[in-house]
């Protein structure tokens, strides 16, 4: 009897992950968190800002909103930066420029809403952070462990949690500059500590045609629209309710401050933790199963919710299936980027996409604003966001699953084509 082939049987066995990949991937979530947590420092402090400087609901949604879309829309270039200069240059970079909003919204931007305008403006850059991480966290790791690895980067986004849990105290505890101050630290030290200690993956697939004629490959990929199409629910959703939280439990439950802003940090931890699981699952049973499931969930939650039930049991119940959902999907989106995506091309999609999952969560605070101004409810917003959640899972269920699947017969016939 023949011996079996040991040339398939190395075909088959996992690439192994070298150690140095997982210290990136610590450092590169560390880096994602820090950012994220400058990025929200606002969010926790909108519903204090809408009694102290005697804001309209629209204007207290458009202060929480603007960091969410300007960090989006900036991840475009960045994350085309990224694949070009590398997360080794381009993370230290991006959190050392994150230090200027941050102290000026601090120190002096935050006595009427212009100023508060301006430097939600500039502290959109820490939102793009994202974008940076993970194209870097995709070339360390081999195709089938990327969706765990891109799902635990992805975790960074707790760093919203860090902002909602202790922002409220510091500037009761010891003024409006505290919070501002400590962040602009963490920062400083993160820039030096990432300029010192990241590495880009060997061998990094760098590509050498021009800026714009690499963004133009990009719009070219399906993956991009579909991918963005996907993010900008899910991720869209998390973002969403993890700026506009805090006052819709204010306005809508009669909560506290503090309260709210407590409940919300539950609401993101959830989302955090699910993001790595979703990414894991993704790896095991596919993307696509993962993102019906998900969006399912999503739409039941949405409805519920929409009746405004009592917050203990149901209303909370509801909030986090949104949350958990929200959060798996977020990771099998970008399982699903790094499975299809050439290996040159992975931070100009991720540029794209994640613009789209910012954008995504950058119109539902303001609709729900305007619509809570016009009627004083919140349950239209929430049965749009249902109606949208439910058109994302036939999406995903039809179009999604036949380019995957023409992907993977394409894959599978020239093996060369696979991106890295």
């Amino acid at each position: 009897m023949p011996k079996p082939s040991t040339t398939a049987n190395r075909k088959t066995a996992p690439t192994p992950v070298p150690a140095r990949a997982w210290l990136m991937l610590a450092l590169a979530t560390l880096g994602f968190a820090v950012n994220f947590w400058a990025w929200a420092l606002l969010s926790p402090l909108g519903p204090r800002f809408h009694d102290e400087l005697a804001l309209s609901s629209f204007e207290s949604s458009l202060l929480v909103a603007v960091p969410v879309v300007v960090g989006s829309v900036g991840r475009i270039p960045v994350g085309a930066l990224t694949d070009r200069f590398g997360g080794r240059v381009i993370f230290p970079l991006v959190s050392a420029v994150t230090i200027v909003p941050v102290l000026y919204l601090g120190l002096a931007g935050h006595s009427s809403l212009p100023a508060l305008l301006i430097g939600g403006f500039l502290l959109g850059v820490g939102g793009t952070a994202f974008a940076v991480g993970v194209p870097f966290v995709n070339a360390w790791f081999p195709p089938e462990r990327r969706g765990l690895a891109v799902g635990v980067f992805g975790m960074g986004m707790g760093g919203t949690a860090i902002s909602a849990l202790t922002t409220v105290k510091l500037v009761d505890v010891n003024g409006m500059a505290t919070p501002f101050v400590l962040t602009a630290v963490v920062l400083a030290v993160y820039a030096v500590a990432a300029w010192l200690l990241l590495r880009d993956a060997p061998g990094r697939a760098v590509p050498s045609e021009p800026l714009l004629r690499r963004l133009a490959g990009t719009a070219r990929l399906p993956i991009t629209w579909q991918a963005s199409a996907l993010y900008a629910v899910a991720f869209g959703g998390y973002v969403a309710f993890s700026v506009y939280l805090p006052t819709y439990l204010k306005t809508g439950y009669g909560l506290t401050h503090a309260d709210a802003a407590n409940r919300m940090a539950g609401f993101v931890l959830l989302a955090v933790a699910m993001r790595p699981v979703g990414g894991w699952l993704s790896d095991r049973v596919g993307p696509v199963r993962v993102l019906v499931g998900v969006f399912g969930v999503v739409v039941a939650a949405a409805l519920v919710q929409a009746a405004t039930p009592s917050l203990a049991p149901v209303g909370t119940l509801a909030f986090l299936a949104m949350a958990a959902a929200l959060g798996a999907g977020s990771g099998a989106v970008f399982a699903l980027v790094a499975l299809v995506t050439p290996a040159g091309q992975v931070g100009s999609v991720t540029g794209v996409v994640g613009a789209a999952g910012g954008l995504g969560g950058f119109l539902p605070p303001l609709v729900m604003g305007s619509l809570y101004g016009i009627h004083h409810d919140y349950a239209l917003g929430l049965i749009l966001l249902g109606l949208v959640s439910a058109a994302a899972l036939a999406y995903t269920g039809t179009g999604v699953r036949r380019a995957l699947a023409r992907r993977t017969d394409s894959t599978r016939r020239t093996p060369a084509a696979a991106g890295g």
